[in-house]
């Protein structure tokens, strides 16, 4: 049985390999060639816009005033590191925890097709986009991927404070307010461009039929984010 105070520490595991990854030294083992240079948020935003006008449907939401906050709201990098692009709980290989004599740890991490040198808060923002909590919207809630909504978990705002206190970095929900939108717009893109294929009838996968709502419940967040800032946080 997994208690709360288990998957706390599972929580802690996940944003010390992420900070971890973020601290693998680029230029000694030769991953400088995996960036292409200048702002890695700007080439995001700028690349991620560029999806979703390449993907569109006649249901596609209007997302011209999210893409055009983030563009101007763009920070600059708060650093270029080692970027997963793909971090969650469903590509972390585990052992440990519950029912063993060992604490929870990761042992593995899959899937690095998308990784690259970019920013760290732009990948924490995109990860993040996945991690629904337990007072989210249910029709949120019901889209989840992973069981971050369970109790002992942590919080979005847990996961941000915790991965920038340790590498001091300076975080409040100001300065978050940008990464929450992008990691949720850029989510909903991946979304978008899933959907627009099963539109066409490019794939007939019956689990994409209701990629078309989720695409116009990012929207909302993301514009509900831009008015009143990061969604959960507390004061």
């Amino acid at each position: 049985m997994v208690r709360p105070a288990d998957l706390d520490g599972l929580c802690a595991r996940f944003v010390d390999v992420l900070g971890r990854l973020h601290d693998v030294d680029v230029v000694a083992h030769d991953l400088e060639r995996f960036g292409r240079g200048g702002s890695s948020v700007a080439r995001q935003v700028a690349g991620w816009t560029r999806r979703l006008e390449a993907a569109r449907t006649p249901d596609v939401p209007d997302f011209s005033a999210t893409t055009a906050w983030l563009e101007a709201e763009q920070p600059a990098d708060v650093g270029s590191c080692l970027v997963h692009n793909d971090f969650r709980f469903d590509n972390l290989v585990l052992a440990g925890g519950p029912g063993t004599d060992a604490p929870w740890e990761v042992v593995g991490v899959l899937d690095w097709e998308l990784a690259t040198v970019g920013d760290p808060l732009a990948e924490l923002g995109s990860a993040l986009a996945y991690w629904v909590q337990a007072d989210d919207e249910p029709v949120f809630r019901s889209a989840r991927r992973q069981p971050t909504h369970l109790e002992g978990m942590w919080t979005r705002q847990q996961v941000v404070e915790t991965y920038a206190a340790a590498r001091g970095l300076a975080v409040d929900a100001e300065a978050w307010r940008f990464y929450e939108v992008f990691g949720l717009f850029r989510l909903a893109v991946i979304a978008q461009q899933i959907w627009a294929r099963y539109v066409a009838g490019a794939t007939t996968n019956p689990a994409f039929a209701g990629l078309g709502g989720m695409v116009q419940l990012l929207a909302r967040r993301c514009r509900t984010v831009i008015d009143d800032g990061p969604i959960g946080w507390a004061a």
